[in-house]
């Protein structure tokens, strides 16, 4: 072989290996790029088919679902008022009622929303025991439940003098009798802020029986009263039921007693004419004196 296609050769190969460099990452863009487009696609399609099945679902739904009617569409354009019941006490806290004065189901005027707690003025003054004897008392604070939702401070209050923080911690408070009368206040703490507050007085045992001896007896009376006023009642009731069973014979018998003294005053009176009918008989026939006197003569 010469030099001269020794050299060719050579080229031609070099032309040769340069094309095949030069067309591989070409042919690899293009197979990447194809590959891209089949994934693309490959998501695109599921994605289609899930939108078409949602909306097929959705009008589905729409079909089946029953018409509105023109309460459900007045109702939900109703503008919906809203009132405040009175609270519950007049210190203190308390519950009320958030009535619905507008838009209420079945068309009441009227229906309960909710209910929520109330507040009144803090100081509630002097209460009462729950409960007491001679030899103890049992006072209760202010509050609601739940109970272990406040807090309760007890202090024994003292004339001229500061007053003494207790122990006890609890809504109820148990206190015995001593040979002086005591007072005790209590504060309902929230968040600690006092929400109410209210003070009690303990008199001793002759205290008690004192002012049990001078207060009248009205618990007997009321009873008294009542008892009375049922016994009336249950009399009253059992009469008109007897009145209602025999009413044939409850009527005859008042025609007969309201015709009786017609009947007594018909024959008085008849009595009476028959009386004077026989005073208006002449005692002596006229002439029967002139035909003695003629037959004597």
């Amino acid at each position: 072989m010469s030099p001269g296609s020794t050299g060719c050769s050579v080229g031609l190969l070099l032309t040769v290996g340069w094309l095949l460099l030069a067309g591989l990452p070409s042919a690899r863009g293009t197979n990447v790029t194809a590959a891209v487009q089949d994934a693309g696609l490959a998501r695109e399609g599921p994605g289609e088919g899930e939108e078409e099945t949602e909306n097929n679902d959705s009008e589905t739904a729409e079909n089946d679902a029953p018409p509105e009617t023109e309460e459900d569409v007045s109702n939900r354009n109703t503008v919906k008022e809203v009132e405040f019941g009175m609270c519950t006490v007049t210190c203190g806290i308390g519950i009320r009622e958030i009535l619905l004065t507008n838009g209420c189901p079945g068309g009441e005027s009227k229906c309960i929303v909710r209910v929520e707690e109330c507040r009144g003025p803090i100081d509630c003054g002097w209460g009462k025991p729950i409960s007491e004897s001679l030899g103890s008392v049992r006072l209760a604070c202010i509050h609601t439940s739940p109970v272990n939702r406040f807090k309760y401070m007890w202090k024994l209050l003292r004339p001229d003098q500061q007053s003494i923080v207790l122990v006890n911690d609890s809504a109820i408070l148990e206190v015995r009798r001593e040979n002086r009368p005591l007072a005790f206040e209590c504060d309902t703490l929230d968040n600690n802020e006092i929400v109410a507050t209210i003070k009690f007085t303990v008199y001793t045992s002759n205290e008690l029986q004192m002012r049990r001896s001078s207060r009248p007896d009205t618990d007997a009376i009321l009873v008294f009263v009542l008892t009375i006023g049922v016994v009336s009642c249950v009399f009253v009731i059992f009469i008109l039921i007897f009145i209602i069973i025999n009413w044939k014979a409850v009527k005859s018998f008042w025609v007969a007693k309201i015709l009786t003294p017609e009947v007594q005053s018909e024959q008085s009176s008849v009595r009476y004419k028959d009386s004077t009918s026989l005073h208006q008989l002449p005692t002596e026939m006229p002439g029967e004196d002139d035909a003695l006197s003629e037959w004597n003569e």
